[in-house]
């Protein structure tokens, strides 16, 4: 049986107060092993991407539990947390969060170079930027790549450091058709590798290839028969 990945039982997050108060999660639970790409769907506004943040220790929950490879994600300290993410989880963000300053490959090999980083991440990273098409222009600045470019970079970013949990924010949700799928098939390559794959998404094509969709409505997550759509 392949190991659970990541554990989340009992989220509750609250924004506002008084009148204005509303549950954006009201007891979220979600589990998911290596090998698995999980897409979450839903209304937007229904708190997907807070979710993700919570998952990902960029936030802390009011309440519940997430564990990431065993190790605890609420409770732990900021140190504690930035050791995680660097050893377990790889973000990629819908708006890619590249450094301005930095050509694509410096972008990629950045993690790779920070105290405590695991071994190899330099050749991982190269890899990763001839795997997703991008060695030609790897020695550009962000501004001078177009919108799928910067994407795959942040892709290949996340994923040096070997992680056992990827999350992914909109991951093709700026990009045309053929961007798009190449990032889709790499998030299924690389939970076809092992590890555990949740993306929020608003996309037919993207849920399409995941092994699992749930929807997140009032504050839960619920698995979707396969084949219904979902409004978002």
């Amino acid at each position: 049986m392949t190991a659970v990945v990541l554990e989340a039982r009992g989220l509750v997050k609250v924004h506002g107060s008084g009148r204005g108060e509303r549950r954006i999660l009201d007891g979220a639970r979600l589990t998911v092993s290596g090998g698995e790409l999980v897409a979450i769907v839903g209304r937007s506004g229904s708190g997907k991407s807070t979710l993700l943040q919570l998952l990902g220790g960029l936030d802390r929950p009011d309440a519940g539990e997430v564990t990431v490879a065993g190790r605890p994600v609420t409770g732990a300290s900021e140190r504690a947390l930035s050791a995680l993410r660097r050893d377990e989880i790889g973000f990629v963000f819908q708006f890619f969060h590249l450094l301005p300053e930095l050509d694509g490959e410096a972008n990629v090999l950045l993690p790779a170079t920070l105290p405590g980083a695991a071994r190899g991440g330099v050749a991982r990273g190269r890899a990763l930027i001839e795997r997703l098409g991008l060695r030609d222009v790897a020695g550009l600045r962000p501004h001078q790549l177009s919108g799928g470019e910067q994407q795959r970079f942040a892709l290949a970013r996340a994923l040096v450091g070997d992680p056992s949990l990827v999350l992914a924010d909109e991951p093709i949700g700026n990009l045309d058709a053929a961007a798009g799928d190449v990032v889709l098939d790499l998030l299924r390559a690389i939970a076809d590798e092992g590890r555990a794959v949740v993306m929020v998404t608003h996309q037919p094509e993207a849920s399409a290839r995941a092994d699992r969709v749930l929807e997140l409505r009032d504050g839960q997550l619920v698995e979707v028969p396969e084949g219904r759509l979902v409004e978002t």
